[in-house]
């Protein structure tokens, strides 16, 4: 078998482990695979077409993951307003149980709201600042 035919095998080879195991990071290992085959193609030697497989892929995976770990600024999932659309609505509250907790109506429903640690409760508008689990964090509008 010639070199470009196993380094397009070896591509096709990660693309299907990827779309098994959803690790997007094997799609840039196969970019590697990829540019390695091009090599192959114009005549390259095999240290030159592992160490543009190894360049491009690794490349290709540092920058990604530099790309992510600068743009989580997001605030986790059970606080973030785009995954939860009940994050900064208003909830009206009456009065606190003694156990920091309050039932209020939201949404044609009941549910059970809680404040911060630390925060004294009083009774009136609040805003949803988190869901943690099926209750509601609540802090004063």
């Amino acid at each position: 078998m010639s070199e470009p035919t196993l380094w397009w095998l070896l591509t096709g080879a990660i693309v299907a482990i990827e779309l098994l195991t959803g690790t997007f990071y094997l799609l840039m290992l196969a970019a590697g695979a990829v540019a390695a085959a091009l090599a192959a193609h114009a005549g390259a030697n095999v240290t030159t077409q592992l160490v543009l497989a190894a360049l491009v892929g690794g490349g290709a995976v540092a920058a990604w993951h530099l790309k992510r770990t600068r743009r989580n600024d997001e605030p986790p999932a059970q606080a973030n307003p785009n995954v939860n659309l009940d994050i900064g609505e208003t909830v009206q509250i009456m009065a606190w149980n003694p156990d920091g907790t309050a039932s209020v109506q939201y949404r044609g429903a009941h549910w059970t709201a809680i404040h911060r640690t630390g925060v004294i409760p009083v009774p009136g508008a609040h805003r949803v600042a988190e869901m943690v689990g099926s209750r509601l964090l609540v802090d004063k509008s």
